[in-house]
Formats: C-alpha cells, structure tokens, sequence
C-alpha cells in the first residue's frame, strides 16, 4: 500500500517535468490568466466523478482549516511564485523556490509516525546540488535590490512544503477535495488576473492544445496524485525525489530542442537520481526482506 502510493505521487513529479515544456507552447497568455484557465481544466476531471457519483459530494463537507490549508497551498503558491518571478531574477528566484522538497524531508520529522535519518537529508541535499547545476548553470548573483522577489520565492518554498507537511495530517480527508481546491484556485486566480494582466488568449491550436495538456496532467491530476502521495506514501522520498522535476524538465526541453545537452545535466542526473536512491534505501531494503520471508 506505502509503496503504491510512494508511486502515485512520483506520477505527479513526472507529470510537472512537462510543466516548462507545455508553458512554453502555450503562447503569451499571462500567468495568472493561465493558472485560472488550467486550474478550471484540473477540476473538470473531478467534477466529473463527483457527477457519476453524488454520493461523493458528502466527501466534499471538510472543516474549515482543510479548506483553508487546500486553497492556501495551491493558490498561494502560485501567487508568490508568479509574484517571485516579477520580482526577482528567474534563476534566483527559482532556485530560492525550490527549497521545498528538501523543506518537505526535514520538515516531516514534525510528522506522527515519522522518523528522519541522515541519508533523507543527505539524499535532498544531492538533488538541492543538481537542481543548482540546472538553474543556475549561467551563474548565480543574488541582489539586495531584489529582496522582494527572494522573500516571496521563501515564503513560495515554505508554502508548498507546509502544505504538503499538512496534507499528511489531513490524510483521512479524501483526495476527492482537490477537486474543490482547483475551483478555487482557478477563481481566485482569475480575479487576480483582472486587476494585474492584459488578457492574452492562445493564437493557434498548437498553443490551445498546450493549455489543455498544463490544465490536464502538470496543473490537474498531478495534484491529486501528489495528495494521495503524501497522504498514503512515503513523504521524505517523495520529497527527496521531487528534485527530479526539474531535472527531467530540462532534459524533455533538451529532446524537444528548447535546451543543449551538457556536462551539468549528466552531473546532476547523477546527483538527483543518487540522491533519491539514497533518500529510498529504507524501502528497498524492506522490499528485499520481505522477500526471503514470502519464499519461506
């Protein structure tokens, strides 16, 4: 059960790697316009289980602080990564955010139940390593002028970590509210678009069929399987292996011709897959116990 899960939420990892990828095909529409688009598609899978099955809206009836802690972590997230991203030069500014798989491995030793070992941390450190290779491969100069945009791409790093630290606690909720948290999302992004953007809409079905991919897969499922993950799975090697987005992000670009392969990808394809094994040593080492048991 721990193991399926872990895999389920590896599926949402997998499934943000196409994120740069399809935002790039998607045309000029602005962010907060394209969030709300996106996270309108991400929901309509939901609503449509919740359609065929009603009995499953009772699901929907959480206490406020799980509707709180839903919304916060996805639209949060989001504002102050698009806010850090204004802010702030990108490379720094996304190296900043991605902070929070190693803030999600450290963090769970708050968990019940969890326990932190060395080699999670020593395992999200190497994929912090080759994600810096990555980002920050035309080098790296933080300035004070742009605290603004460093503070929200911390507070964007803390957000999604302590939501999906939350999460965890929240693990009786069913992933059914997602659903919910889309909507929102999709909402509050939308009037945030009006008072910040020009609307831009896709000029080609080529752009068309990109928004549908981000709203379906990175910005859709990828949420739900993340939250079946977290809640059911094993949090710290999920944490620890979510450095691979970026990772095979780069390497998808690589294959479709948006980026040149180079030393740095192969070294942090090392670092990140290293890191992830070591971060998982514990459950191979389960799975190969049990083994032996189930022979005898």
């Amino acid at each position: 059960m721990k193991l399926r899960a872990t895999l389920v939420g590896f599926t949402a990892i997998l499934m943000w790697s196409f994120l740069a990828l399809l935002t790039a095909g998607s045309g000029k529409m602005p962010p907060f316009q394209l969030s709300a688009v996106c996270f309108a598609i991400g929901s309509i899978p939901g609503l449509v289980v919740l359609v065929l099955n009603p009995a499953r809206l009772g699901l929907l009836k959480q206490p406020a602080r799980v509707w709180f802690t839903g919304i916060a972590g996805l639209f949060g997230y989001h504002f102050l990564y698009f806010t850090a991203l204004r802010s702030a030069p990108a490379v720094e500014a996304g190296l900043i955010s991605y902070l929070w798989p190693l803030l999600i491995v450290v963090g769970s030793a708050l968990l019940p139940g969890e326990r932190l070992r060395w080699y999670h941390v020593a395992g999200a450190l190497a994929g912090l390593c080759g994600t810096f290779l990555i980002v920050g491969r035309n080098g790296i100069d933080f300035d004070g002028a742009y605290a603004v945009g460093y503070g929200a791409a911390f507070l964007c790093a803390f957000t999604w970590s302590g939501y999906s630290l939350l999460t965890r606690r929240f693990e009786a909720v069913s992933t059914d509210v997602v659903t919910g948290f889309c909507l929102a999302t999709s909402i509050l992004s939308f009037f945030s678009h009006l008072g910040l953007e020009a609307t831009v809409w896709p000029e080609t079905g080529v752009e068309w069929v990109a928004v549908i991919g981000l709203g379906l897969f990175p910005v859709g499922a990828a949420f739900y399987a993340w939250d079946y993950g977290v809640k059911n799975g094993d949090i710290q090697i999920l944490g620890a292996a979510s450095y691979a987005a970026p990772l095979l992000s780069t390497l998808i670009l690589t294959l479709f011709g948006f980026a040149e392969p180079s030393w740095r990808i192969a070294l942090a394809c090392l670092l990140v897959t290293g890191g992830a094994l070591l971060a998982a040593q514990k459950m191979f080492r389960r799975k190969s116990q049990a083994q032996p048991a189930a022979a005898g």
